[in-house]
């Protein structure tokens, strides 16, 4: 689903892809929304709950149009195109953190009938949305307008929201019914839109012509219900509800005295009765003040440093206030410090920095991760390694195990790289980290059967599966005859050829 925090709409997957959309365009974007969310999915397990949310009934329930199976199978065709050309943020502490934070909202909705997963694309540009299969995407800009867990919990609750109400499956049947040519030219503008965002977003922008009034209408309705069920997810989950309009207050304030409101207003509008009624319902709720987790201060600092470069002075102004802050401000500020120290590549002043709170906290894998990070820069992959292994809950945490897994490839023990790797890829198939590293791994013993299937794996996660099948078949020609090996490179072939079957239905779209 493609709903966004304020309002239906496009995300953009690049920069330049979003500059071609114009603000008379607004209405016709809506569509847009509703399809280029689609293009994610998620393998995380789903989260049931037994109570439903008391709202009115909009209307279908959109089992005419699509089944929660379908979804799911459009999601997981559009994670793969998205990840053939969208910035991806593939950092395993923050994409840990985002699915720990939002699995604790999905906790408290209600009416949830698919897994949920949650990405974040380096995108300097405020948004988010949600697609099909219970997929919610956030720009990391997210990260530097939320001034706490609870404002950065309110947009994922509202997106969670859109999902569970099944908003893109509604639209797509009252599209249908008004205007089904419109809406199978809107969804083949998206898939040309990826290959070349020029031609695909004028394209688009033709075929919505004609479908503007009723499209607008319906999208407005959705968000007010999202508003009202976010609100309810985001209460039920501990988070401070008076959250949510407080983050609709900061934008309106903010594009009232700019001379270009943030993009999430352009693309979302916010309409001043949606502020004043999600504002009646947080003040009729138990007031709920909580103080960020640790996590979020670390996230908040690590996307600031790591992944913009037009944030610098925002971070380096967080890190000088943090430091005046409480303990845990202060220490999310000594962390930014060292990143900071590391992106600019004096690791002996990140290792200085760093080194006193890896002391006091020696299982942090914020700490750890980064410490491995300067070991390797310095050439010093044995440390990395004897302090990874002993480094406590390391076996269960994915993030240390990619690390580990990295400091062997690294530090010249690829067979051990190899055998962590098997059982992480196992575990987390849909993890390009892991596919990644054991290729290299692969390589570095000359198993270059083994290299080419990882790297098939990979082609498949990002919709290569042309490519994907060629790379198996050629394993499999390397392999023994009749070997175990060789028989699970053809199951593989199998496997992606109905893939490539049951998303032909999307590419004839």
């Amino acid at each position: 689903m493609v709903f966004n925090w304020l309002g239906a709409e496009r995300p953009r997957i690049s920069a330049p892809a979003g500059k071609t959309f114009l603000r008379g365009l607004r209405v016709k974007k809506t569509l847009t929304a509703l399809l280029f969310g689609a293009m994610l999915g998620g393998v995380a397990a789903p989260v049931v709950a037994d109570m439903q949310d008391q709202l009115p009934d909009m209307g279908t329930t959109a089992g005419g149009t699509l089944s929660i199976n379908q979804e799911i199978a459009m999601g997981d065709f559009y994670l793969r195109q998205m990840r053939g050309g969208a910035p991806l943020i593939d950092d395993p502490l923050l994409v840990q953190y985002i699915n720990q934070l939002g699995q604790r909202l999905v906790k408290s909705a209600n009416s949830v009938r698919t897994p949920f997963h949650f990405f974040i694309i380096r995108n300097d540009e405020l948004n988010a949305f949600a697609f099909f299969g219970g997929n919610v995407v956030i720009h990391s800009a997210l990260f530097r307008y939320a001034e706490n867990e609870s404002e950065l919990a309110s947009v994922l609750a509202h997106e969670i929201s859109h999902v569970t109400q099944r908003h893109l499956a509604r639209a797509m049947e009252s599209q249908q019914r008004s205007a089904p040519l419109t809406w199978m030219g809107a969804l083949g503008s998206i898939l040309l839109a990826m290959a070349n965002p020029q031609v695909g977003m004028a394209a688009l922008s033709g075929t919505l012509a004609g479908a503007q009034q009723g499209i607008i209408s319906f999208t407005q309705s959705n968000e007010q219900e999202a508003d009202r069920i976010g609100l309810q997810v985001l209460q039920r989950a501990g988070f401070d509800p008076q959250a949510m309009p407080n983050f609709m207050q900061k934008l309106a304030d903010q594009s009232r005295y700019a001379t270009k409101p943030p993009e999430m207003l352009l693309t979302h509008p916010l309409p001043e009765s949606r502020l004043a009624d999600a504002r009646n319902r947080a003040n009729q709720m138990r007031p709920a003040p909580t103080q960020s987790s640790q996590d979020f201060l670390f996230a908040k600092m690590r996307a600031l440093t790591m992944y913009s470069t037009a944030y610098k002075a925002t971070a380096d102004e967080t890190i000088d206030n943090w430091l005046k802050g409480n303990v845990r401000e202060q220490l999310a500020a000594q962390y930014g410090k060292a990143v900071r120290a590391y992106e600019e590549k004096k690791y002996d002043d990140a290792r200085a920095v760093l080194q006193p709170l890896l002391d006091k906290t020696p299982d942090s894998p914020w700490f750890l991760d980064l410490m491995t990070d300067i070991d390797l820069a310095q050439n010093k992959a044995a440390l990395a390694i004897a302090r990874l292994q002993k480094a406590p809950g390391a076996q269960n945490n994915p993030v240390l195990q990619l690390n580990l897994a990295n400091a062997y490839v690294t530090g010249g023990q690829a067979a051990a790289a190899s055998r962590l790797l098997y059982r992480y890829t196992y575990a987390n198939p849909g993890d390009p980290n892991g596919w990644s590293l054991l290729a290299q791994a692969s390589a570095a013993q000359g198993m270059r059967a083994e290299e080419l299937a990882a790297r098939g794996e990979e082609l498949a996660l990002s919709g290569k599966l042309d490519q994907a099948i060629g790379l198996f078949s050629n394993a499999s020609s390397l392999s023994k005859l009749g070997s175990l090996e060789q028989a699970r490179y053809d199951a593989r072939i199998d496997q992606l050829r109905q893939l490539q079957q049951r998303f032909r239905q999307f590419e004839k779209s």
